[in-house]
């Protein structure tokens, strides 16, 4: 976990997706201890890692260098998180419309996904052979729906869940609308994070059941718009009130469902 709040701090540094500081990163944190469950999620925790690194590839092609490359990695990075949850490979979506977004015009490079994708499944179909598990893809890629009859009666998970969403979404709303001064660049890379997070929020529907809680996927483009709304807050004082109390807010709720468990 400590690794993937580093590898997101610096992913957000070096892409400029904010300015130069630790908002997205403490945010990231921050949304741990709201969801507390989300650290025992070993297979949330890798999904996560392998996405963030298939975000930072897409949001690299905005410099037009070494295009089909960075589109190859984030097919594989995107492939990779899927064997953690099978849904996680809706976000070849994101690879697609980051080629839109970025260089459309070149026609090889909608083919670089394809590539990647059977590249892939050569190899893992190489090692499923060798290890004697052929069914691994049936099996896991399934593409059930998680159980929604025993997810609807957890109504405080559920609570902390639409809360989440609807404040993530209002939040990205005001940093659109503020971010009118930030340069085309830095507002298109918000544009791939905020399908980044619908993206997401689909996964973890679809991924729900009583055992399973892969919110954390979601965490780094929440992160990511928090971090920036606290970023153009121009008062200082202002800043770190919304900053301790988000901090505290966290301790808090974390402290209930400690105690209350």
């Amino acid at each position: 976990m400590l690794f993937s709040v580093l590898v997101i701090d610096f992913v957000v540094n070096r892409n400029q997706i904010s300015s130069t500081n630790a908002y997205v990163a403490l945010f990231f944190v921050v949304l741990v201890f709201f969801f507390p469950s989300s650290v025992k999620d070993t297979d949330a925790i890798g999904c996560n890692f392998f996405l963030v690194l298939a975000c930072r590839r897409l949001i690299s092609l905005r410099s037009l260098r070494n295009i089909k490359l960075k589109i190859l990695d984030a097919t594989l990075w995107v492939l990779a998180a899927s064997l953690f949850f099978g849904w996680a490979i809706l976000f070849l979506l994101l690879v697609f419309i980051a080629i839109y977004i970025y260089e459309p015009k070149n026609i090889k490079n909608w083919f670089v996904p394809i590539a990647g994708i059977v590249t892939f499944l050569l190899i893992w179909n190489s090692i499923l052979i060798l290890s004697g598990t052929e069914g691994f893809f049936a099996a896991h890629y399934n593409f059930n729906v998680g159980n929604w009859e025993s997810v609807l009666r957890d109504w405080i998970r559920n609570t902390k869940l639409i809360i989440f969403i609807l404040f993530i979404s209002v939040t990205s709303f005001a940093v659109f609308l503020k971010s009118g001064k930030l340069g085309l660049g830095r507002i298109i890379n918000l544009r791939v994070v905020s399908i980044y997070f619908f993206l997401s929020i689909i996964v973890v529907l679809l991924s729900l059941t009583s055992e399973e809680f892969p919110i954390l996927i979601a965490f780094f483009p929440a992160a990511v718009f928090l971090g920036k709304y606290v970023e153009m807050i121009k008062r200082d004082n202002i800043r770190e009130m919304v900053l301790s109390g988000a901090i505290l807010t966290s301790f808090f709720i974390f402290s209930v469902e400690l105690l209350t468990k």
